[in-house]
């Protein structure tokens, strides 16, 4: 009897148990969206370009030069040195025929003309700034000097200009005190030029003289006049000495590079090396670069 009551007593309690307990509620969870991604881009950075400072003492620099004269030319040293070589063989002729310094003739040649990239040089073929004047004839230009749209001569090649320079000082009574000056003095004849006013920059004397001692233009009056040449302290190009030989432009000559000998210029030119030293005044076979000898 008593495991009865005692079974029917805990069924109650748990019943009683049972219908307390909250129900419990299973719910679907909504399935949860992803909310879209947003997409992100780097922005590219850009380097900017630094500025490269350049050393105003730099090789570069110091190889570029302005030449003002009828036109503003930006010229280097191989350009100059270029026209020097080719011209300098007129400028000693026309020293040797009218008596103008070869240097002074080669210096008024790089001023004037820009080294002959000068607009002048390069439309009109004018070496040397001459204008029309009064009784020239020949072709002309119309370029902004002193004034604008002055007359300018213009010739068929340099030659003809390098000549009628010459014809103009040596036939204007102006310029006719320059030739009782002695033909190895540049800087008189430099200096000279100015006074006769063949420019009106009054500067035009030291530019001329700066060209000639920077340049070694000197050492052509020596060939001409055979003197013995010695290089200026401020040269800019290859210092050279010139053999005591007077020039002669019917007579051919080479000038001698790095490396020449006498045997080797003699068998260049299929020439003895007793005769080059005979044609140039030569006691031993020492030679210096830029030395001219004559070869034929």
């Amino acid at each position: 009897m008593f495991k009865k009551i005692l079974f029917l007593f805990i069924i109650v309690t748990l019943i009683s148990c049972n219908a307390t307990k909250s129900p419990i509620v299973t719910s679907k969870k909504a399935p949860t969206t992803k909310k879209p991604v947003a997409n992100t881009y780097r922005k590219k950075v850009v380097a900017k370009p630094v500025p490269i400072k350049r050393n105003s003492q730099s090789s570069a620099d110091q190889d570029d030069e302005v030449i003002e004269s009828t036109s503003r030319t930006v010229v280097s040293n191989d350009v100059i040195g270029s026209y020097v070589a080719q011209y300098k063989n007129i400028a000693m002729s026309n020293m040797k025929t009218y008596g103008i310094p070869a240097s002074i003739i080669l210096a008024q040649g790089i001023l004037e003309s820009g080294a002959g990239r000068g607009d002048l040089a390069q439309t009109a073929n004018n070496h040397f700034g001459i204008k029309c004047h009064a009784g020239w004839t020949g072709d002309s230009v119309r370029h902004d000097d002193d004034a604008s749209q002055e007359c300018f001569r213009k010739y068929n090649e340099a030659a003809e200009s390098y000549r009628d320079h010459a014809l103009f000082l040596t036939g204007r009574s102006r310029y006719a005190s320059l030739f009782n000056l002695s033909k190895s003095d540049y800087q008189a004849w430099a200096n000279g030029l100015r006074s006769a006013g063949y420019a009106t920059d009054p500067r035009y004397p030291q530019k001329l003289i700066s060209y000639i001692e920077r340049y070694d233009l000197g050492q052509y009056d020596a060939l001409v006049l055979g003197n013995r040449y010695i290089p200026t302290e401020n040269n800019t190009g290859t210092r050279t000495v010139v053999a005591n030989a007077v020039y002669d432009p019917n007579r051919s000559y080479h000038e001698v590079q790095k490396g020449d000998t006498l045997y080797s210029i003699s068998k260049k030119y299929n020439v003895l090396i007793t005769d080059l030293k005979i044609k140039n005044n030569l006691s031993e076979n020492t030679i210096s670069i830029g030395q001219k000898l004559i070869v034929n």
